[in-house]
């Protein structure tokens, strides 16, 4: 555990030294969010930081890959094709944060990068299921390995649309993942704790929280197409390389009741992980659809947005984000070490507890994380007597001037999908 928690620290502390010259990278090649009236952010602000989690992935796999305790993880070529992918799609997502690739082209690389992680056996070739169901077809497990990843970094990148959301979202479920497949290890071999699975969820997760300082609101850099493919293919991969790794002779030797259920499906967690991403790209893409426009189509009908309409403020609104997909992805690792009864008690009450911070008192009264306080808009406590509010607040732009940039940006060039599609 200690190892997988160093590099943890290793790819956070890369990715929050990083993330300045990243942002420093953006401005100079322009890749720069322009606001337009669907967009949440109130001023131009530049991308690329996925470059910098990239880099403190990279950074945390070349010290783990000279650690003895995870020898075996880097016996095949595994590890390498997670990492290459994401090399990849970094470089994809830096092309269309400064060129606005169309969704087509963006659809062709992310498609070579999922079949890069196959050819170096990141593959689905199995089911987990109690009866173990394997994928005996190679066109067919290729096939469905690179839907998982395409559709594990569209999901992310959906959902990317507030300061903070997706890292911390992705940070979250990561770390539970990371619990689940260490807990796997322990069961499936006692004496070998080493896992590529909860390798890349450890530096996943380090990248993640390496990143929020930036980019919590009100945001300084977004990790843009660069960062939301990454974190969706990295997870993709830990996930798929979970499948076929337990057996179910030993298993049902070693463990008895509830306790098989989890083993027999190491899909679950992911699943669960990725659950609000997955229903927010499904109910966009019938919305779409329905409308007969493109599933690229960009609109302002996201779960994000729609945390905005019930009243919330964004950080409101985001945290709350965080609170439902903690409560999906612990409640799934749960099940590794407690009955299925327990953990389903336990997730009912965790789930009321959320409805009530969605639905409840919060959207409507008091200020408590409100964003004018956040950004510096307004104090936190009432102006000092015979001040004005104006005074407080500073200068106001008019409503059809946009905010300018700071001297040292380049204009922001218009896109077309903007930072959530």
């Amino acid at each position: 555990m200690r190892t997988y928690v160093l590099l943890m620290l290793v790819a956070a502390a890369v990715t929050y030294l990083a993330t300045p010259g990243a942002r420093w990278l953006a401005v100079r090649t322009n890749a720069i969010s322009a606001v337009r009236s669907r967009d949440v952010h109130l001023q131009p602000t530049p991308r690329l930081g996925g470059l910098a989690m990239l880099l403190g992935m990279v950074v945390a796999v070349l010290l783990a890959s000279q650690l003895e305790f995870l020898d075996d993880v880097f016996l095949d070529r595994q590890v390498w094709g997670i990492v290459g992918g994401a090399a990849i799609v970094c470089l994809l997502g830096w092309l269309d944060d400064v060129w606005d690739l169309d969704w087509m082209t963006k659809l062709a690389g992310q498609v070579l990068a999922a079949g890069f992680m196959a050819v170096q056996q990141v593959q689905l070739t199995s089911l987990p299921t109690p009866e173990g169901l394997y994928i005996n077809s190679a066109r067919l497990s290729l096939a469905a390995t690179i839907l998982v990843v395409v559709v594990a970094m569209n999901a992310v990148n959906f959902v990317d649309g507030l300061d903070g959301l997706a890292a911390g979202m992705i940070a979250i479920g990561g770390a539970a993942f990371f619990l689940y497949t260490y807990g796997l290890t322990q069961q499936a071999s006692p004496d070998d704790f080493s896992s590529l699975a909860a390798l890349m969820a450890a530096v996943l997760v380090g990248a993640c929280l390496g990143f929020l300082p930036h980019n919590f609101f009100p945001s300084h850099i977004f990790m843009g197409d660069s960062g939301s493919m990454v974190l969706g293919l990295v997870f993709a991969g830990a996930a798929i390389s979970v499948t076929g790794k337990i057996d179910p002779t030993v298993s049902d030797a070693a463990l008895s009741g509830a306790q098989r259920a989890p083993l027999f499906l190491p899909l679950l967690l992911p699943l669960a992980v990725v659950l609000l991403p997955l229903l927010d790209m499904a109910m966009a893409v019938v919305r779409r659809v329905a409308a007969g426009k493109s599933p690229f189509h960009a609109d302002r009908m996201h779960l994000h947005h729609r945390m905005l309409a019930l009243g919330h403020s964004h950080r409101r609104a985001v945290l709350i984000l965080y609170v439902w997909t903690a409560v999906f992805a612990f409640g799934a690792a749960a099940l590794v070490r407690w009955r299925w009864q327990v953990v389903l008690a336990w997730l009912v009450v965790a789930v009321v507890v959320a409805l009530l911070l969605t639905l409840g008192p919060l959207r409507t009264r008091g200020r408590f994380l409100d964003d004018d306080v956040a950004s510096g808009a307004l104090p936190a406590v009432g102006p000092p007597a015979g001040q004005g509010a104006a005074e407080t607040a500073g200068p106001l732009l008019p409503a059809d001037e946009p905010p300018a940039l700071p001297p040292h940006h380049a204009p922001a060039r218009p896109t077309r999908e903007g930072r959530a599609s």
